[in-house]
């Protein structure tokens, strides 16, 4: 992708983004200088704030999530010209929808999330699972790109246990020939 790109306008991305265009922008290649933290947050369920204020407009926020880049443990929006740090209470994106093709260890699973990315759930996008701290209880993620993953919502978390099996003494499910534990079968009284 990066081969592609105009070097002579390095907006050429943006522009497209911006005009509708389903190619990513190359966040990964561009290093301007950090600007500084600009009042943006996004929420644990997915919602952006500016200046403690919701931003309504999906488009907006979803041109925003476009440029958001995770260098170490800090998020940032990143043009060709600038880098400013915001902040992010649990994951950048959310999986709001789940899409299941087949079963077993040939079943195939896709999520879209809150700002139109699909992912199909495989090596490249592999689910994880972290223990919820205070509950104790767990916590899907699925890897959107480049280091920005996406909280499963709490319905669809549902459902892909119900979807789960026991694999070498785990619990979990099976997407694109791989299998992504989420607990020791054991621990949660389901026999080998």
């Amino acid at each position: 992708m990066a081969a592609s790109r105009d070097a002579s306008n390095p907006l050429a991305g943006l522009k497209e983004l911006q005009a509708g265009g389903t190619k990513l922008p190359p966040v990964h290649l561009w290093n301007p200088p950090f600007c500084g933290d600009i009042d943006m947050r996004i929420a644990a369920d997915g919602t952006w704030f500016y200046m403690n204020s919701p931003i309504g407009r999906k488009p907006l926020y979803t041109l925003f999530s476009r440029v958001l880049r995770k260098d170490g443990d800090q998020y940032f929006l990143v043009t060709p010209v600038e880098k400013c740090g915001i902040r992010v209470d649990d994951a950048p994106f959310t999986a709001i929808r789940m899409q299941v093709e087949g079963e077993g260890r040939s079943q195939r699973i896709a999520f879209e999330t809150n700002c139109d990315d699909t992912v199909n759930v495989d090596a490249e996008h592999p689910l994880r699972f972290a223990t919820e701290v205070g509950t104790g209880g767990l916590k899907p993620y699925v890897l959107v790109r480049a280091n920005l993953e996406a909280l499963v919502i709490r319905a669809l978390f549902y459902d892909l246990v119900a979807r789960g099996t026991v694999e070498d003494g785990w619990f979990g499910v099976w997407s694109g020939g791989m299998f992504f534990p989420m607990q020791r079968a054991d621990e949660i009284g389901i026999a080998p």
